[in-house]
């Protein structure tokens, strides 16, 4: 089945390079756009390990060179800050001129990153190495969300869940690989070949990125509830709507985080990090349990809670995901010196919590529009890089009291907040919003 197409509203089609615009005429498949969508989950793959990868080359790199793992973590902060402060740049050049070319110079950076890790020999070397990878990543992830909004207006929770996915379980292929090859082969040689293989797939993937036209379709859901016309990233900014947004994710973020990267200094408190697990006979020390459901449940939540809230709405979907995160992380703190209750609440935390990389950017898009989707949920993506600021708030919290009990009543308090937010403050917030911008339409 096919379905017409047409350019962007309200833009001109010759600023735009032709094989990234469509004519009036032109019609383009169903699976056209799934295949897009495709492209855009293997390159997020393909940046995962720059993030979820690194840990496994902080020891190596302390033992080659003598520097302290604090030293070396500076830049994984860096590559953070760069991949997520910048992104709202990155959503404006896709806007502006379309996916390809942005995608094809973040392949580059990424490979380019690990390639000079791979030689360097001071810190402020590693450190830009971290800040050009982070480049690369915040490019190419902020298009690949972006584009996925685009393409799927009436899928968007499923479309943004999909692509998120692809960056949170990326790395559970290739992890084995890397850790095969820093052991064989030395850590240098898994930074430059894997750096070169994962840039240059993004590289060539890169060139058969189209523009997503203007869809008419949109939502058949009545629950969910899109804007009337397109807002630029200067009137989002200005909109109340928009910075309730961000304050719900900076909160849901920081509160997952504050449980969630304390992980292993709880379970040691516990007592519990090395003792056997066994769920349906797979055995396991409780605290490598605990990370290795993360690995699936951070990819499996996100294009599920997206897809139940392109069924639902996303403030119905929100209310129920962050107050689950809420109860189970009060359950974890309460129950969680049972090894067996302490991985399977473990879950449940991961499983509510990532499903802000789907919920948000749909609710953004739905909330103002499709035509700068990119600029917009990026500049609501910089609300990640806020929450991580606030993540060592956790260490100081649990140092001042003597014990986890305050970090855990904050993280649940904050994630309930967000629930009550979602409900009783945004709902109505963009529900006359929406109508606002359907009489100005």
């Amino acid at each position: 089945m096919t379905r017409p197409t047409s350019t962007i509203a309200g833009s001109n089609p010759a600023m735009y390079s032709p094989s990234e615009t469509y004519g009036t005429g032109a019609t383009r498949s169903e699976a056209y756009r799934w295949g897009q969508l495709l492209i855009g989950i293997v390159c997020m793959a393909m940046i995962a390990n720059l993030q979820y990868g690194w840990t496994l080359f902080v020891n190596p790199i302390a033992e080659k060179h003598g520097w302290s793992r604090a030293a070396i973590q500076v830049a994984f902060t860096i590559f953070v800050l760069t991949e997520t402060w910048l992104v709202p740049i990155e959503g404006y050049l896709v806007d502006r001129f379309g996916p390809r070319s942005v995608v094809l110079v973040g392949g580059i950076l990424c490979g380019l990153g690990w390639v000079i890790n791979s030689v360097a020999s001071t810190l402020p070397l590693l450190y830009i190495a971290a800040a050009i990878g982070g480049i690369g990543a915040g490019a190419v992830y902020g298009t690949c969300v972006g584009n996925a909004l685009k393409w799927f207006p009436d899928r968007r929770g499923l479309a943004a869940g999909m692509t998120a996915a692809g960056f949170g379980a990326g790395s559970a292929l290739t992890i084995i690989p890397i850790s095969a090859m820093i052991r064989t082969s030395g850590y240098e040689a898994a930074f430059l070949y894997f750096g070169i293989g994962q840039g240059l797939i993004v590289f060539l993937l890169a060139w058969m990125l189209t523009r997503a036209p203007h869809h008419a379709k949109a939502s058949n859901s009545r629950n969910v509830q899109q804007a009337g016309r397109d807002y630029a990233p200067s009137e989002v900014l200005r909109s109340p709507v928009f910075w309730v947004m961000y304050a719900m994710f900076v909160m849901v973020a920081a509160g997952g985080l504050m449980a969630t990267a304390q992980l292993a200094p709880i379970a040691q408190d516990f007592k519990i990090m090395d003792v056997p697990v066994n769920i349906m006979g797979l055995v396991l020390p409780a605290l490598t349990f605990a990370l290795a459901i993360d690995r699936v449940l951070n990819g499996l939540t996100r294009p599920f809670f997206g897809w139940v809230s392109d069924k639902i709405g996303r403030e119905q979907t929100m209310f129920i995901a962050f107050a689950l995160e809420s109860v189970g992380i009060l359950m974890l703190y309460h129950y969680g010196h049972n090894p067996i209750l302490f991985v399977v609440l473990t879950g449940i935390v991961f499983f509510a919590w990532g499903e802000i990389y789907s919920l948000f950017p749909s609710t953004c898009a739905d909330t103002f529009g499709s035509r700068y989707a990119a600029s917009n949920a990026g500049m609501l993506y910089t609300a990640k890089g806020t929450a991580s600021l606030l993540v060592p708030l956790s260490s100081v919290l649990a140092a001042a009291t003597g014990s986890w009990q305050a970090v855990f009543i904050a993280a649940s308090a904050v994630n309930a907040a967000a629930a009550l937010l979602a409900w009783f403050v945004l709902r109505p917030m963009r529900r006359k919003h929406i109508e606002q911008s359907r009489l100005s339409s």
